[in-house]
């Protein structure tokens, strides 16, 4: 599926300024706000300018950095809120994240709370964050949300650091109450360019578990950055209804169908650069010269993106390339091409090299 017209997600980096210390940081965060970062009247502008989007608005996601680092924070909400926008956001875990933040945020109108956790115990979560009391202050902002009635989704990064600590995770995750459980596969890009991916073996093991556990836990599980799920949640469907003996049903994979960097995602960062995504980090323009509507409506880099056919390698010729499409920041961050293969799915197309499989965007085979 394609989004030419308006994006999913708008990811908004408010900032960059965090207390934290991330070894996977993408954004490698610093302690101070930068001095180009936009002003509360630049970003009531990017504001009233994503509102041109039109109806149905993107959901807009504040991130940094962290957010609670701006002191007009509360202001760039309810001027979002006012324009009728889905407003979430993801403060770091830190000091700062107390139960009157949290209330007055869901006074705000924040539809959810996103935190991150990257262990199960206070030693793993803040070996990764830098910081020692980090996983604490989640946990207790956690519990916060639940008791104040704010949604919650917590993200977890997933690399060779966490694999083994995913089961305890997911027990975390529904001791927390939450709503959504979001696994960020690791892209190799700012900090994280020292830690290491999982294997693709394990990447797709970790996929099948995922699907095998969902339907026993009271929340939603997303991968991030791993599209990918989508061709394993359609493999084990079919497989399931049919005893694995036709195709698999695309069409059936609606979360997510197709949303992948450039195609349903926009960001725009602290000082206004508009790029496909955050962990893809193209320059597009700026907004404070460039319409980020128009961008990304038109943009040359944006309309390839959207287009699974030009996609190279095995992504190119994958009967899955429309519902999933593989991560173009990962294949950026590794090979320098984002229309490459992303070298983290191990799936081999049945399709032989120079030829495409006969495959519709809604994921069914025409006659």
């Amino acid at each position: 599926m394609r989004y030419p017209d308006r994006p999913l997600l708008v990811y908004w980096e408010l900032t960059r300024a965090c207390e934290l210390a991330c070894r996977h940081c993408r954004a490698e965060a610093v302690s101070w706000r930068h001095p180009r970062e936009l002003s509360t009247e630049a970003g009531f502008a990017l504001l009233d300018k994503l509102a041109e989007f039109g109806p149905p608005l993107p959901h807009l996601v504040l991130t940094g950095g962290d957010p609670l680092k701006r002191p007009d924070l509360f202001d760039l909400i309810a001027h979002a809120r006012s324009l009728g926008f889905t407003v979430a956001i993801t403060p770091s875990g830190t000091y700062a994240l107390t139960r009157q933040v949290i209330a007055a945020l869901k006074d705000a109108g924040i539809s959810i709370l996103a935190l991150s956790l990257d262990g199960s115990t206070a030693h793993r979560h803040d070996t990764l964050r830098g910081v020692q009391g980090s996983f604490d202050w989640t946990v207790q902002a956690a519990r916060w949300a639940r008791a104040l009635g704010l949604p919650l989704q917590v993200n977890t990064l997933v690399c060779a650091e966490t694999r083994d600590d995913l089961p305890a995770m997911l027990d975390l995750v529904g001791q927390l109450g939450a709503r959504r459980w979001s696994l960020f596969f690791l892209v190799p890009i700012g900090r994280g360019r020292l830690l290491r991916e999982v294997e693709p073996d394990e990447a797709e093991r970790i996929m099948t578990w995922l699907y095998e556990v969902a339907p026993t836990v009271p929340f939603a599980i997303k991968t991030t950055e791993a599209p990918f799920y989508r061709r394993v949640v359609a493999q084990r469907r079919a497989a399931e209804r049919r005893g694995g003996a036709t195709p698999p049903d695309l069409a059936s994979v609606r979360q997510g169908h197709g949303v992948r960097d450039g195609n349903g995602i926009l960001f725009i960062s602290h000082v206004g650069d508009i790029y496909p995504a955050g962990f893809l980090p193209l320059p597009l323009g700026n907004v404070a010269t460039a319409d980020p509507v128009e961008v990304y409506r038109r943009h040359p880099l944006l309309l390839t993106l959207r287009e699974p056919n030009r996609f190279k390698g095995k992504c190119g010729r994958c009967e899955f390339r429309f519902a999933c499409g593989g991560s173009r920041a990962r294949a950026y961050a590794v090979t320098g091409d984002p229309l490459e293969s992303d070298p983290l799915c191990p799936y081999q197309p049945a399709t032989p090299v120079g030829a495409r499989p006969r495959v519709t965007e809604a994921g069914t085979r025409p006659a």
